[in-house]
């Protein structure tokens, strides 16, 4: 039977509604998987959204990467969240692509590392329709540009968690976004002296089309996991 990936747009959504709704979408796989109940052709759910101006904190990372008082976060209509996902602080806001993963990876592989090269390919061959050549860093994961060159930036964070081989959390792909944002955190821990953030828009100057850039996302989103998708409205 072939694997299919329902496709979730929930658009514009609160942090913590979204985070509720991944979780509950989770859950319910795991039980599933608990129950030796799993419908394959419904076991994996791709939830894309966009979030009001929030700031999230991996298990591993330091409060110290916040750099503006918590306090002071309502000043610039922000929030901030501690999750369990991996990973140090990092950004989300309008104009920004949030891509929630809920896969069951025992039915694809079970290797970690694969899922996140994935993840961030997904990314590298969406950049290419555009003409930008995304790229990795050893040290780090997420998509960057400019690697080698004067100026490295990064255009896309990544942080996973996994509960019984069922991931959870996923990617932010800067794609309209006010970067100014990120002037107030040290996003996932690294140095703006070393390393800057980035938007396509800001790389192409001018304002992405953003429903047409979710759908060769979701496209190359697919073929590299070898998955058909299906619309959430498709099955009610």
């Amino acid at each position: 039977m072939e694997k299919t990936l329902i496709l979730d747009d929930i658009g514009l959504i609160d942090y913590e509604q979204a985070w509720n709704y991944q979780t509950q979408v989770h859950n319910s796989l795991i039980n599933q998987k608990k129950a030796k109940n799993v419908l394959m052709e419904q076991s994996h759910r791709l939830i894309l959204c966009e979030h009001p101006h929030v700031y999230t904190l991996g298990k591993s990372g330091k409060e110290e990467h916040l750099v503006m008082p918590e306090e002071e976060l309502s000043k610039i209509n922000a929030t901030y969240y501690r999750i369990n996902r991996g990973g140090d602080i990092t950004y989300h806001g309008p104009g920004q692509l949030v891509v929630y993963p809920i896969l069951d990876l025992e039915q694809l592989f079970t290797d970690v590392h694969k899922y996140v090269r994935l993840l961030e390919e997904s990314v590298i061959q969406t950049l290419m329709y555009y003409n930008i050549v995304g790229e990795r860093v050893k040290e780090y994961t997420g998509v960057w540009l400019d690697v080698a060159g004067s100026n490295p930036r990064k255009i896309c964070a990544i942080g996973v968690h996994l509960s019984r081989w069922v991931s959870l959390h996923g990617l932010a792909f800067n794609i309209n976004s006010d970067l100014s944002y990120f002037n107030h955190i040290i996003p996932c821990g690294i140095s703006s002296q070393d390393k800057s953030v980035t938007s396509l828009e800001k790389e192409l100057g001018k304002k992405i089309d953003m429903e047409e850039l979710k759908s060769l996302f979701v496209k190359n989103f697919g073929e590299l996991f070898n998955l058909k998708i299906i619309s959430k409205n498709d099955i009610g």
